[in-house]
């Protein structure tokens, strides 16, 4: 369905959400009376029930509808699943900038740490050299 097509099944809808209130507006009319009419009544109250009834029905179908839009699963004239598609790269690009900058820092620990024990072993060995020297 089209949206234009959804939108023509809300406005029928709305069109029997109408006769709904119309129907229940005339069953308390009637009721309202001092001689109320008991077919009236009940020809009223009918009426109305059944225009509930097929709006909860139809409203039913647009909830259930905009659930299977909203969940990310494709559907034509629907941007939702693409966004949805780069907001996830995106957390995942951010996600792997993140990770390499932790990487890059535990590579600089580690090529400092190598450069402060070379030295330390550098600075051992001279000495024990210097020593055996004289």
């Amino acid at each position: 369905m089209t949206a234009i097509d959804k939108i023509q099944a809300l406005d029928l809808i709305e069109k029997e959400l109408i006769m709904c209130l119309q129907s229940a507006g005339a069953a308390l009319m009637e009721l309202s009376k001092e001689k109320t009419s008991q077919k009236a009544t009940e020809t009223n109250v009918n009426q109305f029930l059944k225009s509930l009834n097929n709006v909860e029905t139809k409203l039913s179908e647009q909830i259930n509808y905009l659930t299977q839009v909203s969940t990310g699963q494709p559907h034509e004239g629907s941007g939702y699943a693409s966004a949805k598609v780069l907001q996830m790269a995106w957390h995942r690009i951010q996600h792997v900038k993140s990770r390499i900058k932790d990487l890059e820092e535990c590579k600089m620990r580690y090529i400092q740490a190598n450069r402060m024990q070379s030295n330390r072993v550098g600075q051992n060995t001279s000495s024990s050299t210097a020593g055996v020297m004289l």
